[in-house]
């Protein structure tokens, strides 16, 4: 009979669920819609579901150690409620205690960049290092930081919020409701968004030529196609994002002094257009020791460190 740990990567569109052993390998996997849309009774429904079928598919003779769940915030991980989650519609559910209600299993929750700040940490580029900053650049731009080996949560549980820290004053307004957030300068949403800006203009770009003329329809990936394919347009915009992101991760560096930076997210695919001059803005952007010991490193995990991460919350 093996033992097992359960971790749930719960978004606003899927749920991914997968049983693994203690060195993270996953044996079984659960895909599903949310369907957040439905209401907060159906999105709990799936997520129930969505265990039972893990269970199920590992057999009566497996030991369940423990439910992990990486989760949209904010929320409590102490008293495991998620408070008013945008990206699920939730408002102050206590999804520890219905789940370990329904399963019987002890559950733990926590934020869904710090489980995977976690996972990069156990299983993935961190390789347990003292101290690791996990950063995800993608639709937004979100953290995870471990300090002396343990999730560094704050004082209310929300540390971490890398992307919201103001890079420019009276800058470009973010979804947080503040201005000049790292998020609204160098995320995937600001790259898209500066690609349309600029194909707006009506200047001779290959961005509107790679959406056949329409706008709306320009992103992050196509400016990066755009940039790659030698675009001098793309290559200022993903520049300056690269440029804002070594302000933010400088002052990481300078602060936190950590072995490693591990990023992850979708705008990390572009390699070494982002990693190399990132690596040499960082030793002017912070403390000079600092910054000659950080390694700056593309995340390992790729799409299981949702579940990896929610894993590393109930292994022992």
């Amino acid at each position: 009979m093996g033992s097992y740990y359960i971790g749930v990567d719960l978004g606003g569109t899927k749920i991914a669920t997968g049983a693994a052993d203690a060195t993270g390998r996953i044996l079984v996997r659960d895909l599903r819609p949310t369907e957040a849309e439905k209401g907060t009774d159906a999105s709990i429904a799936n997520i129930k579901a969505s265990i039972r079928q893990v269970l199920k598919e590992l057999g009566g003779d497996s030991q369940v150690r423990g439910i992990g769940i990486g989760s949209p915030g904010p929320l409590s991980a102490e008293e495991g409620i998620v408070y008013s989650s945008p990206n699920l519609g939730w408002n102050h559910v206590p999804i520890r205690r219905i789940l370990e209600d329904e399963f019987g299993i002890g559950v733990k929750l926590e934020n869904d960049a710090n489980v995977a700040g976690l996972a990069e940490w156990r299983f993935g580029a961190g390789e347990q290092c003292r101290n690791m900053i996990y950063i995800t650049v993608s639709t937004g731009i979100g953290g995870g930081i471990i300090v002396d080996g343990q999730l560094f949560a704050g004082s209310l549980g929300f540390a971490g919020e890398v992307g919201h820290m103001t890079v420019v004053e009276n800058g470009p307004l973010c979804g947080c409701g503040r201005r000049g957030c790292l998020e609204a300068l160098a995320s995937g949403t600001a790259i898209g968004r500066k690609g349309r800006e600029i194909a707006r203009l009506g200047v001779p770009t290959s961005m509107r030529d790679l959406v056949d003329g329409d706008i709306d329809r320009i992103d992050s990936v196509v400016v990066a196609k755009a940039d790659a394919a030698g675009d001098p347009w793309a290559r200022e915009i993903v520049d300056e994002a690269i440029r804002y992101l070594s302000i933010g991760l400088g002052n990481l560096v300078s602060v936190f002094n950590p072995d490693r930076i591990v990023i992850g997210g979708g705008v990390s695919n572009i390699g070494d257009r982002l990693f190399e001059p990132l690596k040499r803005m960082i030793l002017t952007r912070a403390i000079r020791e600092s910054a000659a010991h950080v390694q700056i490193l593309r995340a390992k995990l790729g799409g299981d460190i949702g579940i990896l991460g929610a894993i590393c919350l109930v292994v022992e």
